[in-house]
C-alpha cells in the first residue's frame, strides 16, 4: 500500500478534517512525506481542504 493510500485510509478512519502533522503522527512517518502524499491526493481530486492546513476525503 502506498503512502497516499495509507493517508487517505487514515483520513477516512478519523472522519474529520485533519492536519498533515496529525496524520504523520498516526502513521509514524515524517510529516514532509505526508505533505507530499496530501499534495498528490489533492491533485488527483481525492481529498479537499475545508479550511487552511486541514484536509479530508471528498
Amino acid at each position: 500500500m502506498s503512502l497516499e493510500e495509507k493517508v487517505l485510509e487514515k483520513m477516512k478512519e478519523l472522519d474529520k478534517p485533519v492536519k498533515s502533522g496529525d496524520i504523520a503522527k498516526e502513521l509514524g512517518v515524517d510529516s514532509k512525506e505526508v505533505s507530499k502524499a496530501i499534495k498528490k491526493l489533492k491533485e488527483e481530486g481525492k481529498i479537499e481542504s475545508p479550511k487552511r492546513c486541514y484536509y479530508q476525503p471528498k
